[in-house]
């Protein structure tokens, strides 16, 4: 993997939707995200055609994400948001214009295939720091996600992974301004949960949203090879489908089927979300939801791997706080201390 540049003050970065446009749908939080790059780090953001356009072509966003890397004066490019296509035309974009200017990529859920692709020519890049849900988090940015984010842009070295005392799992629409100012409701972080090998283990990161990742798996998109998976920390998430923990058990079957789970170093596993507006459930439902899932993850990667380190419940991924967590960087697990440490 590449080693990047860091961003200094003033550095100019992209704002694309390679998924869906969402500053054509909510202008004012788009206007949030771009003054809040400006004010609190300094950068300058730059827009591209597709950005905010509603119902853009697969041609559009794939020319935005090609023009932003083949751009000198683009120090960095950062998603507006996630969506749900990326698997409908990543998989044919170019390796040269990617492959000849890296530079570091913030995105996470749908982004996994742009993430992947990246990887697959040795460009690294950040799980995290959607313009929308984290720059432009409301009624301010939580201060954890805040260190992650600057720590992803203009930090640099070996950094121990923090857990949260707390996290938010039940959001606020977009669609009424009103809820600027709202505050947030927040659970007590029962903290990081662990399984597996005392001695730790160590790898490059891959992975992302588990529902992306059984998209890559069932359209047979372009992934690591078996050899480089024995090198690779598994890292997965749920996002705000709130996929049951049978669907759960299926993904991580089909990577075990595939001698994947085999050969990883280790699984590290996003909290994942439990409430969205169309699925609220209780404090209880939540509760219960999160542990079948953990559960199911521990049994699944049991039948294929009896010994490697499971952490579970790190603060990647569809959370606030969230780490903006290096993908396709090393990190090490030890398992003796409970600690993970990640190189930025």
């Amino acid at each position: 993997m590449r080693s990047l540049p860091k961003l200094r003050p003033g550095d100019k970065v992209a704002i694309l939707s390679p998924s869906f446009a969402a500053p054509g749908r909510w202008p004012y939080i788009y206007e949030l995200g771009l003054r809040r790059l400006r004010e609190r780090f300094g950068l300058e953001p730059v827009s591209y055609p597709a950005t905010a356009k509603l119902g853009a072509s697969k041609e559009e966003r794939s020319r935005d994400l090609i023009d932003a890397f083949q751009n000198p004066e683009i120090k960095a490019v950062i998603s507006s948001l996630g969506g749900d296509d990326q698997v409908t035309y990543v998989k044919d974009l170019p390796d040269a214009p990617f492959a000849n200017n890296p530079k570091p990529y913030f995105g996470y859920s749908d982004n996994t295939h742009f993430m992947n692709h990246l990887w697959l020519n040795g460009i690294p890049s950040f799980y995290g720091g959607a313009l929308f849900t984290e720059f432009a988090q409301t009624p301010q940015i939580d201060p954890m996600t805040e260190r992650c984010l600057s720590l992803a842009l203009f930090g640099r070295g070996e950094i121990r992974l923090p857990c949260s005392e707390r996290f938010n799992d039940e959001g606020i629409s977009w669609d009424d301004p009103d809820n600027f100012t709202r505050e947030k409701s927040f659970e007590p972080n029962p903290g990081w949960q662990w399984d597996g090998a005392a001695i730790g283990a160590n790898g490059v990161t891959w992975g992302g949203c588990l529902e992306s990742l059984d998209e890559i798996l069932r359209h047979g998109v372009k992934m690591p090879s078996l050899t480089q998976f024995d090198e690779i920390v598994l890292m997965t998430e749920t996002s705000e489908e709130i996929p049951g923990h049978e669907y759960v058990r299926r993904v991580y079957r089909a990577l075990g089927e595939r001698g994947i789970l085999a050969r990883i170093r280790a699984v590290l596993v996003g909290r994942p979300k439990a409430w969205e507006f169309d699925k609220p459930q209780t404090l209880e439902e939540k509760q219960e939801y999160r542990k079948r899932q953990r559960d199911t993850i521990v049994e699944t990667v049991r039948q294929y791997n009896p010994d490697i380190p499971i952490v579970q419940n790190v603060d990647f991924g569809h959370t606030n706080p969230q780490i903006c967590m290096p993908y396709g960087a090393q990190v090490r697990i030890d398992s003796g201390s409970k600690t993970i440490t990640a190189t930025f």
